[in-house]
């Protein structure tokens, strides 16, 4: 099996025992790891919505928002970055949870830093193997792994709703789209707001994947909805 390139992965330490997560973080780096640290969940949720990590290191016991449900707003937004819950209980309960919630790997404190380097390498490799195609159009690429969007090099930040909305127009290129299909397929079916959300949500695309690029990769097709250009116009 070929090693992983630890120089490019780039892993979120979510802990709020600040010793502990500084340690794990010098660890890491050490190792060849890039580390961001957050102490709490609320803030450990938005690192993980808004950046490419490779890994995310997850406490169960966090203050502001439980890893529990860190992990499940993560799971819900299609944020499917490999994630290794750390607690203090020992349970086949609580681990049982956190795979339920969509946990990929689970470690009880006090562990072992080599296991941990370990288990970090493997689910590294797992995700590699099974990470969905990156989507290419023109200059603008879509990676849904890292849940990152570059257009001419230049990274792009938007929302999940945003990144969502993107990967689906993305891999329906040149089908025109109504605005009641990209409500039921993006947001979900159950969904019971304004169509308008829609035309909201592909105004804000425009301003950050065209405007600036000069492109018009979005068409409205009026009366019938909208459709994707891979060519970027």
């Amino acid at each position: 099996m070929p090693p992983v390139d630890d120089d490019t992965m780039k892993v979120l330490v979510v802990d709020d025992e600040v010793r502990l997560a500084q340690s794990v973080a010098r660890g890491l780096r050490a190792d060849g790891f890039t580390v961001d640290l957050t102490h709490d969940g609320i803030s450990g949720r938005d690192a993980a919505m808004s950046g490419a990590y490779d890994a995310i290191v997850l406490d169960i016991m966090l203050p502001g928002l439980q890893g529990y449900r860190v992990l499940q707003q993560l799971r819900e937004a299609s944020v499917r970055t490999p994630v290794l819950m750390l607690t203090a209980k020992d349970g086949e309960y609580d681990e049982a949870d956190a795979f339920d919630l969509g946990a990929d790997d689970y470690l009880t404190k006090p562990f072992s830093f080599v296991v941990l380097i370990a288990r970090l390498r493997s689910l590294v490799r797992r995700a590699a193997s099974t990470r969905p195609s990156v989507l290419r159009a023109g200059d603008l690429e879509l990676d849904p792994s890292r849940h990152r969007v570059t257009r001419a090099g230049t990274e792009l930040t938007l929302t999940p709703r945003e990144f969502e909305l993107l990967a689906y127009l993305m891999r329906n290129a040149d089908v025109v789209l109504s605005k009641t299909h990209l409500l039921h397929a993006v947001w979900d079916e159950a969904f019971d707001g304004d169509v308008n959300n829609v035309e909201i949500y592909v105004s804000y695309l425009r301003k950050k994947i065209d405007l600036p690029f000069g492109r018009s990769s979005i068409r409205t097709v009026r009366g019938a909805g909208y459709a994707f250009s891979p060519d970027g116009g």
